[in-house]
């Protein structure tokens, strides 16, 4: 049994993030930012883990005064692809790595037992990265893998995929030998943030909390199916797609975010979501209903006090989508409805606020997109501007998005006064519509339409503009209902008391 951590702790929370705050603007970025500086009580170390360093250049927020530590590693820095192999540097725990091999990556559904003795495994460090890259159990676990449950052709494939993923776990099993500790954990989605969560509150014996804004391997599978950087013969390749079986490759990465999810579930207390539907989610991955709970997101209304006063007179005929210039996004779709609404309203415009670094291909697509659609001039990409300034300005904020949460962004449009329309994801009609058990019931904030439907989002954003009275509606439920249910201080007084009692003060 891996003993617990007797060292002073230097934070009373530590704070695990997975490709977020502080480089990344927007988003759960904003909601990390939001959580620290609101609950200037506590003091928090923070654990980033990114990708390739290279994908992260400046800082997107300061570090306030309470965050006394924050430390960053990046997965690739554990192994590069390309690296060659080399000889074998020892024989390796032959039980340690078989074990690994069938909890991460064998079809047979895993048991508890398996998964604590993973667990044990990587935060007692005793595995080392010539273990899992350079040893003689490392070589007969994969190979005995292959033959035994791949049916993908090609052994080098099967390889090299598993090589990239045991090589961050090692490194991460590493970096939580070294962390200086905190009385709490607190991370804020599964993957590999929340293994380290698992780890450490193994090592630690302390509380740990999971936050998912988005469930993770939901997301994860989404961002696979479409990845073009796995490896996979012409046939397999033909036969892949969005609607198609994965190839074993694919299934392997989607296995593999599985079953540590399912590790993190099983050592987080309590796991939270922001709406049912996704608390239903994680119940089916494996999370104990009785450690699950809901807490929605919740704006500082006092920030938009003026907000209404700024909206110029009238409904203004812009309409914006705010978010990342990224597939997820679905910005394409957003400029296909566009079309239609300028050939109904001419004088209409569409608004795309967001950067677009972080896919610059999909970025180039986008404007290309624009000009073959004949809305140069109508659909303007303004990169990132201060949402407190851009909002009061639209008529009508739209989200095109193919997965969300609970998008703060609807939260925020409500306040300054602008209606939405939204696709059908996450707790979004749930936000439009009201909740079940809204009482009393509030109406619509706006319209919810299908993914990737252009021309049902088009029609929603016409309907509204049209409608003065409709849109005048909408606008009066969004406030009345932002200010009722989703306020900062109903959100922060929920996290307060949640660390209290994980420090042992309630």
């Amino acid at each position: 049994m891996t003993k617990p951590n007797l060292e002073t702790p230097i934070a009373d929370v530590c704070l695990l993030l997975e490709g977020t705050w502080p480089y990344v603007r927007g988003g759960v970025s904003s909601w990390v930012n939001q959580l620290i500086l609101g609950l200037p009580e506590f003091t928090f170390s923070v654990f980033f883990i990114g990708g390739q360093r290279e994908a992260y250049g400046e800082r997107q927020y300061k570090i306030p005064p309470n965050v006394v530590h924050i430390e960053e590693h990046f997965l690739e820095s554990a192994w590069r692809p390309g690296d060659p192999v080399e000889v074998a540097k020892g024989e390796g725990s032959r039980d340690s790595m078989r074990q690994m091999h069938e909890f991460l990556h064998h079809p047979d559904e895993p048991s508890i037992e398996q998964g604590e003795a993973i667990l044990e495994i990587l935060a007692s460090g005793r595995l080392s990265l010539d273990d899992v890259l350079r040893s003689r159990s490392s070589w007969e676990a994969i190979t005995d893998g292959y033959s035994q449950h791949c049916s993908d052709p090609s052994f080098i494939n099967y390889f090299w995929t598993l090589r990239t993923m045991h090589a961050p776990l090692v490194m991460l099993a590493q970096a939580a030998a070294r962390l200086p500790r905190a009385r709490a954990l607190h991370s804020i989605s599964t993957g590999y943030a929340g293994l380290l969560g698992a780890i450490l509150q193994k090592r630690w014996q302390c509380a740990y909390m999971l936050s998912e804004h988005g469930i993770y391997t939901k997301e994860r599978k989404i961002d696979l199916a479409q990845a073009s950087w796995i490896s996979e013969g012409a046939d397999e390749a033909l036969r892949t797609g969005l609607d198609a079986e994965f190839s074993y490759i694919r299934k392997l990465w989607i296995r593999f975010f599985e079953r540590i999810g399912l590790l993190t579930y099983r050592a987080a207390d309590p796991i939270i979501s922001l709406y049912d539907g996704n608390r239903q989610r994680q119940i089916a991955d494996g999370a104990d209903p009785i450690r699950t709970r809901v807490i929605p997101n919740g704006i500082a209304m006092a920030a938009w006090g003026d907000a209404l006063q700024r909206r110029p007179a009238g409904i203004a005929p812009i309409v914006g989508l705010v978010g990342r210039v990224v597939p997820i996004k679905d910005v394409k779709t957003f400029i296909r409805a566009m079309r239609g609404v300028v050939s109904a309203i001419p004088e209409a415009e569409g608004w795309v606020v967001g950067p677009e670094e972080e896919d610059r291909a999909y970025a180039a697509e986008c404007h290309s997109l624009v000009i073959s659609l004949g809305l140069e001039g109508k659909v303007k990409f303004l990169g990132f501007r201060q949402i407190h300034e851009l909002l009061p300005n639209l008529g009508l904020m739209v989200l095109t998005s193919i997965s969300e949460a609970q998008p703060l962004v609807i939260l925020e449009a409500w306040a300054a006064g602008t209606p939405v329309v939204t696709s059908d994801v996450g707790s979004c009609r749930e936000l439009i519509e009201g909740a079940p058990d809204e009482e009393p019931a509030l109406g619509c904030a706006g319209e919810v339409v299908a993914i990737a439907d252009p021309q049902a989002t088009s029609r929603a954003i016409i309907n509204l503009f049209k409608s003065p009275e409709r849109w005048r509606a909408a606008q009066a439920v969004g406030l009345q209902r932002v200010n009722r249910y989703y306020t900062e201080t109903l959100m922060l007084d929920r996290y307060r008391n949640l660390y209290r009692n994980a420090k042992g003060e309630v």
